[in-house]
C-alpha cells in the first residue's frame, strides 16, 4: 500500500485548462471519491495519476516516489473502467490471469491467487465462462478481481457503476465498500454520483471547472458545504437557496424574506453565525430534510423557526414525501415523512431547523 499526494497539478489541452492547480492527498489505506459534473475534470485527473495522460505542471507522487515521467506499467496501479475492458474471447480465469502471465509470475502462484480473489468476489462458479456469458454486476466482479490479482499500491475506479442498473448499482456499492474494508488498499474512485461518494468514501473531493471545490469527509461536505455549488450538487433533492437579509428587529438576529401571502418570513439565527455575517444580504440554504410539519414536539425547540407555505405539488415516494411549496416567488422542496405529508393545495404549517441552516455570501457564493 502506498499514500497519494498531488501538489498544484495542471492540465491543458492547447489553450483550454482542464485542471487548475489541483492539491489532493490520500492517506495510505484511504478511500477518496472525485465527484463532480460531466467535464469538470475528475476523469482527466484520475488518468493522469494512472499516467494515461501527462502533466502540463505540477507533481503526482504515489508513496514517496514522483510519478510524473514513469510509465503506467511501473506505477504498482490498478484501474477498473467503466466498461469493464475484459478479453471477449478469454474465460474469466484466463482474463484475470493474464497481467500475471505478461509478468511471468509463476503458474502454482497465479492459481492461488486466482482462487484467492475469487472466493473474495464470489466469482468461483464463473472461472470457466467468458464476459458474454456474464450479467453486467458479474462482468464488474471480474474487472475487479483482474485488478485484485495484481496486489497494486493503487486502485483507480473510473465510474465503474454506471452501466448498471438501479439495483443491481446499490447491490454492488456494498460489495465495493465490503470488499475495500476487507483489502484496506488506497483508493481513487471517480464518479458523478453524489450518494455514490457519499456512501463509499473516506473523504470527498468535490470538483467543478477544474478546480476542487471542497475536500473534506462526507458529513462536512453535505453538513458544512463551502459554498454553494458544493451545496447544491451534494444531496438529493438539492439544497434550497433563498435571497434574504440579516434583521436584527427585537434585539435578536433573524434572516428574512417575502412569503407568498406577501408576508415576511423571519427565522431567528444563532448569535454565533450573526457575528460573522459582515453585509445584510445572504442566501439562505436549507436542506429539504430540515423543513417539517409544525407540530407541539418540535415548535419549541431551541433553534427551529416556524412558519407556513403554500403546497404546490405532492410527490409521493413511499418512504418519504417531496412536496413543492412557495416562498415568496421561489419555489423549495421539502421531504417529509407519509404520516406528516402535506396535501396539494393546503398552507402548510413549517418547522424550520435553523440550526442545521447554512448561510451563504451572495457575492463570494462562498459559506459564512
Amino acid at each position: 500500500m502506498a499514500s497519494l499526494t498531488i501538489r498544484n497539478l495542471r492540465k491543458s489541452f492547447g489553450a483550454v485548462e482542464v485542471l487548475k492547480g489541483v492539491d489532493l492527498e490520500a492517506r495510505t489505506g484511504e478511500f477518496i471519491a472525485l465527484v463532480g459534473p460531466s467535464g469538470c475534470g475528475k476523469s482527466t485527473l484520475l488518468a493522469m495519476i494512472a499516467g494515461l495522460e501527462t502533466v502540463t505542471s505540477g507533481e503526482i507522487y504515489i508513496g514517496d516516489r514522483l510519478v510524473n515521467s514513469v510509465a503506467p506499467k511501473d506505477r504498482d496501479i490498478a484501474m477498473v473502467f467503466q466498461s469493464y475492458a475484459l478479453y471477449p474471447t478469454m474465460t474469466v480465469k484466463e482474463n484475470m490471469a493474464f497481467g500475471m502471465e505478461s509478468r511471468g509470475v509463476p503458474k502454482a502462484e497465479q492459481e492461488q491467487t486466482i482462487a484467492r480473489v475469487a472466493a473474495l468476489l464470489q466469482i468461483e462458479p464463473f472461472l470457466k465462462r467468458k464476459p458474454g456469458q456474464l450479467s453486467g454486476g458479474q462482468r464488474q466482479r471480474v474487472a475487479m478481481g483482474r485488478a485484485l490479482v495484481r496486489d497494486p499500491a493503487l486502485f483507480l475506479f473510473d465510474e465503474p457503476l454506471s452501466n448498471l442498473d438501479a439495483k443491481l448499482r446499490v447491490d454492488m456499492r456494498t460489495e465495493m465498500k465490503k470488499l475495500h474494508q476487507r483489502v484496506g488498499k488506497t483508493t481513487v474512485y471517480v464518479t458523478h454520483d453524489q450518494v455514490e461518494a457519499m456512501t463509499l468514501a473516506s473523504r470527498i473531493a468535490v470538483m467543478h471547472q477544474g478546480e476542487v471545490q471542497q475536500f473534506a469527509d462526507p458529513d462536512t461536505i453535505y453538513n458544512r458545504p463551502a459554498n454553494i455549488f458544493v451545496a447544491g450538487f451534494m444531496g438529493s433533492p438539492s439544497m434550497n437557496f433563498i435571497n434574504a437579509e440579516i434583521s436584527t428587529a427585537g434585539g435578536a438576529p433573524a434572516v428574512t424574506f417575502p412569503l407568498a401571502d406577501g408576508g415576511v418570513a423571519s427565522l431567528p439565527l444563532h448569535d454565533g453565525v450573526a457575528q460573522r455575517v459582515t453585509d445584510k444580504k445572504v442566501i439562505l440554504g436549507i436542506r429539504p430534510e430540515h423543513l417539517s410539519r409544525q407540530d407541539p414536539g418540535n415548535a419549541g425547540k431551541p433553534g427551529v423557526a416556524t412558519m407556513s407555505a403554500p403546497v404546490e405539488v405532492v410527490e409521493p415516494t413511499g418512504a418519504e414525501t417531496m412536496a413543492v411549496m412557495k416562498f415568496g416567488e421561489l419555489e423549495v422542496v421539502g421531504r417529509f415523512s407519509p404520516d406528516e405529508a402535506p396535501r396539494m393545495g393546503e398552507n402548510m404549517p413549517l418547522a424550520v431547523d435553523m440550526t442545521r441552516a447554512c448561510l451563504f455570501d451572495p457575492a463570494t457564493t462562498r459559506l459564512i
